[in-house]
């Protein structure tokens, strides 16, 4: 007798999602929308798979009271409503349907670009209250004028298009794309201070990270151009709300167009909102009848073909392997994600080319996946996709970025080891790691400089050169800041030549300690890394 899977829907799903489940016998589900966290966790025990969209919210007591649950089907992109570190732990994939809701959320940027230009909602709003102001409401063209495009992830891209279809110029900043890949479709790549000088309109199209969080703020709003318009459809807090208050007041932007918030719904008495230069959408990105529908169907298929067949497509958390294949390639996908990240944070240029290296009885593991989770890594803190090991070779592919491997059999102090090398158009950057017994991990050279450093946590990562005192000033500094010290790893290239130094230190270490950092004489750059 076939086995038969209980789904729960506790969002409202399309209809057309609902017949897609209909066509499979061995499917039964339950709609029940609305349920706080607390509720869910009281019916969520029978539920093979859970069908959600933006309302529900996926906690760990909704995680561990889910004792049959295999699988979490999100309808659109965004997964900030899911706990993944339980999820993950308990071993249910976590899916979405990152595509289905693109081209709507880039169509709503370039409506409310023209609707900010022309000043729509605000001539609406006068005509319906009987007034005739036509001088009032006199706008700005679009044509022949520069579209800076923040992000060159799928919606970012699909913006550009659409730009330049209306004659614009488009600029575009990606940490992490080729000029070649970008110049494809049609846009100029640029860095992001020219990008932030030279638009007339900015959109920002990334996803909310530490390194994105108000990355359009007083510093970039002070070097734009007078008269800029800023377009906000990708999340709150990439562009700081606070600075950019004061710019349009101060009358260096023009006006803007928000469709997210910091905090939603903003507070009625945001300061945005009482600003007539800013137009604002309650989160409307993703919210058409077709996207609705497509990201309905994409998600109910995926969970469908999960349950019933096994296949992972579109997972966040999860790679697509056997258990068996999890319990032996585990270790070195954490490890090449690991090297990703370090690369990620490392590196001041779009990737060229990458090569992994795998030395030892690492030769013998499915290279592809490994492969994949260094990918992942590496480019997950700069797209505005949902990242894993399915999508990651082909956004790499799209950015023109050259992915090759190598196997070596030379000796080497450990048995497993991974090479991860990063080629940009300055030069080239090495991170190498190990996989010691049961699975350990360990970060065994960066840039020819061996070290041995536990991948976990955070790290401050100097270049000095070699001489008396640094440790001990380093020490001073971070003691005045009252950061402790978890672990020291010290790498040269010869005596009183240069050093690599890395520092586990048990919390992130502040950008003003950074720079008092780099005044030492001795130092010639400071970062901190988080892995």
């Amino acid at each position: 007798m076939a086995e038969t899977f209980r789904v729960l829907l506790s969002d409202t799903l399309a209809p057309q999602g609902l017949e897609v489940l209909k066509r499979y016998p061995q499917i039964q589900f339950d709609i029940k929308t609305g349920l706080k966290p607390a509720e869910l966790a009281e019916i969520i025990g029978p539920y093979h798979a859970l069908l959600i969209r933006s309302s529900t919210k996926v906690t760990r007591e909704v995680v561990e009271r889910a004792a049959s649950l295999k699988v979490i089907g999100r309808a659109g992109v965004g997964i900030d409503n899911v706990d993944l570190e339980p999820t993950t732990r308990r071993g249910i994939v976590v899916m979405n349907s990152p595509t289905g809701n693109s081209v709507t959320t880039g169509e709503h940027a370039i409506s409310m670009m023209m609707a900010l230009a022309r000043h729509i909602p605000a001539a609406n709003a006068s005509v319906k209250a009987g007034k005739w102001e036509r001088s009032k409401f006199t706008g700005a063209e679009i044509c022949n004028k520069t579209l800076g495009v923040v992000g060159l992830g799928n919606i970012g891209r699909i913006v550009s298009e659409r730009a330049l279809g209306l004659k614009m110029k488009v600029i575009g900043y990606d940490p992490i794309i080729t000029a070649e890949a970008a110049a494809r479709i049609g846009v100029e790549l640029v860095s992001l201070d020219s990008l932030i000088e030279r638009s007339d309109f900015i959109t920002v199209h990334t996803p909310l990270t530490d390194d994105t969080r108000g990355i359009v703020g007083a510093a970039a709003f002070a070097k734009m151009k007078k008269g800029v318009r800023i377009i906000n459809c990708a999340r709150g807090g990439i562009v700081d709300e606070a600075a950019l208050a004061d710019a349009i007041k101060s009358g260096k932007v023009a006006g803007a167009a928000l469709d997210v918030f910091v905090e939603e719904p903003p507070p009625a008495d945001h300061p945005l909102l009482k600003l007539d230069a800013v137009i604002a959408t309650p989160h409307l990105g993703a919210a058409t009848d077709e996207a609705q529908v497509q990201v309905a169907i994409d998600i109910a298929q995926q969970v469908a073909d999960f349950l019933i067949e096994g296949t992972i497509r579109n997972a966040v958390n999860i790679q697509a392997l056997s258990p068996k294949e999890m319990e032996i390639l585990g270790p070195h996908l954490r490890l090449a994600e690991k090297l990703g990240r370090l690369a990620a944070q490392s590196i001041s240029e779009s990737p060229i080319e990458i090569i992994l290296d795998f030395g030892g009885e690492a030769t013998n593991v499915k290279h592809d996946s490994v492969t994949n989770a260094a990918l992942m890594g590496l480019m997950s803190g700069f797209l505005d996709e949902a990242l894993n090991v399915v999508n990651a070779p082909m956004l790499a592919r799209e950015r023109g970025i050259r992915v090759s491997e190598r196997r070596t059999r030379e000796a080497s102090d450990y048995v497993n080891t991974l090479k991860l090398t990063i080629r940009t158009a300055s030069g080239a950057h090495e991170f190498m790691g190990a996989v010691l017994g049961h699975g350990v991990l360990r970060i065994t050279g960066i840039d020819g400089y061996r070290v041995e450093a536990i991948p976990e946590g955070y790290f401050l990562v100097l270049h000095n050169r070699d001489v008396p005192g640094v440790v001990g000033a380093v020490g001073t500094i971070l003691g005045q800041a009252g950061i402790n010290i978890g672990g020291l790893e010290l790498g040269r290239d010869r005596v009183g030549g240069t050093a690599l130094s890395v520092f586990e230190v048990d919390e992130a270490v502040p950008p003003a300690v950074l720079d008092k950092l780099k005044t030492h004489p001795a130092i010639t750059a400071a970062s901190l890394l988080k892995l």
